[in-house]
């Protein structure tokens, strides 16, 4: 998601951060030495890291994403709702530029679920999850025409303006993507290119 590498905590780290995390998180209970948390700084929350939390050792395995405040036990747990977000934006606060919206716009919905279920950048065929593995010349056909997440323009007002490929559920579809300053995000101008594509349920349909 983000273009720097992710660090991997060591077990003292891992056992602090769970100690405060595992009452955050209802229903679940990370054992420290079962657990990976993988770390990494966050371009738009210059004083906060995104920690990616697994515990493989469950069936099926647990994994839980949390937002935390470098060299404070202080976190924000992703629950799929876009108000977590746009909380954690007011608090940090958010600190948007054109050099770090597009990886916002990228976070933003890869960890946000609507009414109807979660909208999916698209940019090249790779992020589609299929059902079965498609012929080569469907996979050829869907990357010329797929575009990566394009920025338009910003705005007077600071708002950026972005287009983007996105499927919701089986419809892939072209649509504008605008971000207020605050980092509120609203789209618009949607436009369904194809239906019906055969996806895994579990990641387009929820």
């Amino acid at each position: 998601m983000f273009d720097e590498s992710y660090t991997k905590l060591e077990l003292n780290k891992v056992a602090e951060i769970l100690d405060v995390l595992n009452k955050q998180i209802e229903g679940s209970l990370f054992d420290p030495l079962e657990t990976t948390i993988m770390a990494i700084d966050i371009p738009f929350y210059p004083e906060y890291r995104f920690l990616d939390v697994a515990d493989h050792a469950t069936n099926p395995p647990l994994q839980r994403f949390a937002i935390q405040k470098k060299g404070e036990l202080d976190f924000s747990v992703i629950d799929w709702s876009f108000q977590t977000i746009y909380d954690l934006n007011e608090k940090a606060p958010i600190a948007l530029n054109d050099q770090n919206i597009l990886e916002y716009v990228r976070f933003f919905f890869a960890h946000v679920k609507g009414r109807h279920g979660r909208f999916v950048l698209c940019e090249t065929a790779d992020h589609v999850q299929w059902k079965d593995e498609p012929p080569a010349e469907v996979r050829k056909a869907l990357n010329e025409a797929l575009n990566p997440l394009e920025l338009v323009e910003k705005r007077a007002d600071g708002v950026y303006v972005m287009k983007a490929h996105m499927m919701l559920k089986d419809a892939l579809m072209v649509v504008d993507i605008y971000v207020a300053p605050n980092g509120e995000v609203n789209m618009s101008d949607y436009e369904i290119l194809i239906e019906d594509v055969p996806v895994l349920d579990p990641v387009f349909g929820q």
